[in-house]
């Protein structure tokens, strides 16, 4: 479920124009160094095949796996007979309501900029931009964590942070599937089931989480990608009109992404600036409340991947509110999906120490924000 489209270098038989076009599927492409850097991502651009092709097989790349799901993110959706909103909708599903996957296909796009529907069960269709892909995974509990803490991801569509160890206690916050927290310690239950503490960045409260429902980041998870390309030859194009963020090492694109850039809203412009940006302050995970560009007036713990590009808090991050890139929506900030933004946040400088939770320099991976 994560952004993109592909690119000119990244096949002989695309253009720059074929490159930006395919990204209306919002898929990721990877050109084969940064495919086995990361090697868990699913969407490798084939070389030898047609703009037209490639469009098909990143689709049948996405068939969906044993036990995919997905979170309603608005209010409601519909499931339609068809994958159009012109079909007979045959059921409603409200927020938080977790619903099987079992395939991905495309719809018009000329009812939608995002042309990706999910098959809900056997039930219908769903349109991808108000669905979180989500899987349901149980984590063995850590036997020691590293002095200080260490991060950590949600990996079932949600969990509820609670102000002590044990289900009977007041509930603090939602967790969902994708975000990142920082792990400090353990406790346990009434019933003898391990929590794990969670320091809350913003507020510096600390939280308990069922540890089952976080999985706790190896050092090779967080090592950097590409580290033997300097990084004077890395650095990032973010394209406004085509909403493409492309990275590149030297001349060549090693990775695409569709994003969601800064819009105009009723109490302000919001649009995201243009010019020349480094990524000079990295944060695995951010709660983004009261005074977060990301946030404007909303409350987002666990903001991951974050990759700030200027002092007043316009960054890259992981974004698991909504699932609609390709179009400007967010408050100033570049919306990835996580897995895109997980990527970015690796590749980029300066590395963050595994063992830090935040890195701020003077230097960075160069971005250029093109309108």
């Amino acid at each position: 479920m994560k952004a993109s489209a592909p690119g000119p270098v990244l096949s002989g038989h695309l253009s720059r124009r074929d490159f930006l076009r395919l990204g209306v599927l919002g898929l990721g492409f990877f050109t084969p160094l940064a495919r086995q850097a990361a090697s868990t991502w699913p969407w490798p651009l084939p070389r030898h095949l047609s703009p037209q092709a490639a469009v098909q097989q990143a689709i049948e790349a996405q068939v969906i796996s044993p036990g995919q799901q997905g979170r309603v993110l608005n209010s409601y959706i519909n499931v339609y007979d068809r994958p159009t909103f012109s079909g007979q909708v045959v059921t409603t599903y409200w927020r938080d309501r977790v619903i099987p996957i079992t395939q991905a296909t495309v719809g018009s796009l000329e009812e939608s900029h995002n042309i990706v529907w999910y098959r809900i069960g056997d039930e219908g269709y769903a349109h991808s931009g108000a669905i979180q892909p989500v899987l349901t995974r149980h984590n063995p509990v850590s036997a020691t964590l590293p002095e200080g803490g260490a991060l950590a991801e949600v990996t079932v569509p949600f969990t509820d942070a609670r102000q002590q160890a044990g289900y009977d206690q007041r509930v603090a916050y939602r967790y969902y599937y994708g975000t990142t927290h920082w792990v400090i310690g353990q406790q346990m239950d009434n019933l003898g089931e391990t929590w794990y503490q969670i320091l809350d960045d913003k507020w510096e409260y600390i939280f308990a989480v069922p540890a089952a429902h976080l999985h706790i980041f190896t050092q090779e998870e967080l090592s950097p990608i590409s580290p033997e390309i300097p990084a004077v030859y890395k650095r990032i194009e973010v394209h406004i009109p085509d909403q493409v963020m492309i990275a590149y090492e030297a001349m060549d694109p090693v990775f695409v992404s569709r994003v969601a850039t800064g819009s105009v809203f009723s109490n302000g412009n919001f649009s995201t600036p243009l010019g020349r940006f480094l990524t000079f302050h990295k944060r695995g995970s951010r709660h983004m409340a009261a005074g977060n560009l990301a946030a404007n007036g909303y409350d987002l713990p666990g903001v991951p991947w974050n990759c700030y590009i200027t002092e007043s808090g316009i960054a890259f991050h992981g974004t698991y509110w909504h699932n609609n890139f390709g179009r400007p929506r967010s408050h100033g900030c570049i919306n990835l999906t996580t897995q895109a933004a997980h990527w970015l946040y690796r590749w980029t400088m300066p590395d963050v120490n595994p063992t830090d939770q935040y890195r701020y320099e003077n230097f960075g991976t160069p971005v250029d924000i093109i309108g």
